[in-house]
């Protein structure tokens, strides 16, 4: 018991730490792209900060560092789903739409977990609860673009083509973290996140070079303080404990972080930033917190749990 009940508390924390943190990063991002620091450059610093620094911390607390030439390739992989098109997409994007706003379109991230899981890597089919909640799911997004589409004169084509890459984004993010569950490789999560990290930066320092993001980057102090703050907290701190997350809890349940994620964002995006909330950003974000509730919460049919109906419950209610 005492082994179990301590298993529950190392999992409590890391939620409440990807919740907390992981919803002020949008912030932070934003305040990095305010101060003219390119999104991709904003990437490249901070993953080439964290992650060599996460790597060497772990060598220096005796953890086995050496992975093999497939675990790289798979780590690269990984990495590059979840930090280059996951968060540098997100950055990017944050260039053209405010930070709450972001922060609800990726909250359609659960359903890409459950439709990946479902209909990509296992063929289960979702119960009609999780259908339902697919559907709300789309019409949550229509309603958020909605005034984009209705007003796009007024409000600019780059922040439809922002709004459309986070949906991409979130589907990068969503395929890395299943993958990253379903590669069960015998690596420390921790030298893995440090690996990522560092694999995602050097992916991001090309992307800089190709778009030309290096000569248009501004360096100011207020730039410097929301790339450490991503370091320390964003990385070390929630990626970290994301990454122990999928190792030991079911990702549709991992994926309820973007329940609390948008109401940090949105909060803080109207407190520093005086960010706007409208009708449409209410509406929309409570149909979407629905849809994600019904989807996450539904059950998957499959032939695996039809073999094994004795343990299937068992694990669900787990």
């Amino acid at each position: 018991m005492p082994t179990a009940s301590g298993h529950r508390l190392k999992v409590i924390v890391a939620f409440a730490l990807v919740y907390v943190f992981w919803g002020s990063t949008y912030l932070a991002i934003g305040i990095a792209d305010d101060e003219h620091l390119p999104p991709f450059v904003m990437c490249a610093i901070r993953f080439l900060i964290a992650g060599p620094i996460m790597l060497a911390a772990c060598a220096v607390l005796g953890r086995s560092v050496r992975v093999t030439r497939q675990q790289l390739l798979r780590l690269t992989i990984i990495g590059w789903l979840l930090l280059l098109g996951g968060n540098g997409g997100l950055a990017w994007a944050e260039q053209y739409v405010p930070t709450g706003f972001a922060a609800l379109i990726i909250a359609i991230t659960p359903i890409w977990f459950v439709l990946l899981e479902a209909f990509v890597f296992r063929g289960d089919r979702l119960s009609p609860r999780g259908i339902v909640g697919v559907v709300l799911g789309i019409c949550g997004i229509a309603i958020l673009f909605w005034p984009k589409f209705e007003h796009r004169e007024t409000l600019g084509i780059m922040q439809l083509i922002g709004s459309t890459t986070l949906l991409f984004s979130s589907f990068s993010w969503a395929t890395g973290s299943v993958l990253s569950r379903k590669w069960q490789m015998p690596v420390d999560p921790f030298v893995a996140t440090a690996y990522e990290m560092i694999l995602a930066g050097l992916g991001h320092v090309v992307v800089s070079a190709i778009t030309g993001q290096f000569r248009r980057a501004v360096v100011t102090p207020r730039a410097i303080m929301a790339v450490l703050y991503l370091v320390v907290f964003g990385s070390w701190v929630g990626y970290s404990a994301y990454v122990w997350l999928l190792k030991h809890v079911p990702t549709p349940k991992v994926a309820t972080y973007a329940y609390v994620n948008p109401i940090v964002a949105v909060f803080l995006g109207w407190l520093v930033l005086r960010e706007r909330i409208d009708a449409f950003i209410a509406c929309g974000s409570a149909v979407i917190v629905v849809a994600v509730a019904l989807v996450t919460t539904a059950q998957v049919h499959s032939r695996a749990e039809e073999e094994a109906a004795g343990f299937a419950p068992e694990v669900e209610s787990g």
